[in-house]
């Protein structure tokens, strides 16, 4: 099983968790799961839902200059004039394959 197909698996599971209103023994135990991996799945729910956070960059009077990211193994080069929402995604992409 990929690591893709195993958070998708955990996503749904946390879903599901989320709405029974139950407590998390409660729950693992209806779906035979330990309780110790419900709570490793939410956190990891709840890590991935906070927002990113922007940080300033100035590169001086140099309209050319570009940045280089890093995520994982992967480089992103960003030009002035990107589109934010774009580099945001695909950041959370790569970030969600790492």
């Amino acid at each position: 099983m990929s690591k893709q197909q195993l958070r998708q698996i955990w996503s749904a599971r946390v879903a599901e968790f989320k709405a029974s209103g139950q407590s998390v023994p409660a729950w693992c135990a209806e779906q035979d799961l330990k309780p110790h991996q419900l709570r490793y799945w939410l956190r990891k729910d709840r890590e991935s839902s906070k927002p990113t956070e922007w940080i300033p960059l100035n590169l001086g009077n140099n309209s050319e200059t570009a940045v280089t990211l890093r995520v994982g193994q992967v480089a992103i080069e960003v030009r002035p004039g990107f589109d934010p929402n774009l580099l945001l995604s695909v950041v959370k992409t790569l970030t969600a394959l790492c």
